[in-house]
């Protein structure tokens, strides 16, 4: 757990070991990490802050998706960012969870949170506009929260030019378009949750008890505009992909179809040619060319001739 006390005689917030107490100005940052800190409702509650039980449970909930609720004293806002890890080229999302109380905000999040933890050191470092109430300091973290997921556009645009490389190209057979829709479902799941996070950002500014100052609310729409925009990514995206796996499919029937008409042209040529050593094949004693002298080559003559012309044939229908 750390504590932080923002007020107005100090440059930069002060990190205490304990406190008793909210500040009658400023106000306090209580952040708990959400294994280690499991009991982190008991400090909140030693500082008058009653909590609902179902609320601290949504707190401590992994799997929580983005979610506003209220109580008449304080708001609850759950909002999923965007976790370090990657695995096998799947990004992955975890909640945290901000209850804003008059004078005093409480942060519970995974121990491993980048946003948080970026934002805590930009005040500590007094880099950067400082706070001036709770609602400020939940922006300056969600603001962190959506620029990682607006940062995650490029190379999700990079993977998707390099797919788009190996499927349509000619030169190549690939299988991995299973791996092309596998990242649209990763889309998919990118759109809903920025519709969840825009649904609780919304309904919080919407009505919260909060005193939102102007400057305070235009900076929470440019947020939502920020959600909004990654949203349409997402929707973007996934139309490449269904775009892309129909040129894929095109351009593997039409390689089928390339190979269908070569083949095709090599029967009809050796067709008659067959037709020809097949007579010539047959085992009757009265067959007069098999006793011309040049008949052999006669017929070799003949066969190639047939071929050539067949071949000349097809090349001016534009048949191959």
């Amino acid at each position: 757990m750390d504590i932080l006390l923002f007020a107005p005689e100090y440059g930069a917030p002060r990190q205490l070991d304990q406190v008793d107490a909210r500040p009658d100005t400023g106000f306090l940052w209580l952040d708990f990490t959400r294994d280690p800190d499991t009991n982190w409702h008991e400090t909140v509650e030693r500082l008058g802050g009653k909590l609902h039980e179902g609320h601290v449970r949504d707190s401590l909930n992994p799997a929580h998706p983005s979610f506003f609720d209220s109580t008449r004293g304080y708001d609850m806002v759950i909002f999923r960012g965007l976790a370090p890890e990657v695995k096998d080229e799947q990004f992955s999302t975890h909640p945290i969870a901000f209850f804003l109380f008059d004078h005093m905000l409480v942060t519970v999040r995974p121990e491993d949170s980048r946003s948080v933890r970026s934002v805590k050191e930009r005040m500590l470092s007094q880099s950067g506009r400082q706070p001036a109430d709770p609602a400020a300091l939940m922006h300056l973290i969600l603001n962190a929260m959506v620029d990682r997921f607006l940062a995650l556009r490029e190379p999700l645009t990079r993977q998707m030019e390099y797919w788009t490389e190996r499927l349509i190209d000619p030169r190549r057979r690939s299988d991995k378009w299973f791996r092309v829709m596998n990242h649209r479902k990763q889309l998919r799941r990118l759109e809903i949750l920025c519709d969840e996070q825009e649904d609780a950002i919304v309904t919080w500014r919407d009505s919260t008890r909060q005193e939102l100052g102007e400057g305070l609310f235009v900076r929470y729409t440019d947020l939502l505009e920020h959600i909004r925009r990654v949203g349409k990514f997402a929707i973007g995206q996934q139309h490449e992909v269904e775009g892309l796996m129909q040129l894929h499919f095109s351009a593997v029937a039409h390689r089928t179809n390339e190979i269908m008409r070569l083949l095709t042209v090599l029967s009809a040529i050796f067709l008659p040619l067959t037709l020809i050593a097949g007579i010539y094949g047959m085992n009757f004693d009265n067959m007069p060319e098999l006793h011309s002298r040049n008949g052999y080559f006669l017929t070799l003559a003949g066969m190639l001739l047939l071929a050539v012309g067949l071949l000349a044939w097809f090349r001016w229908k534009k048949w191959f």
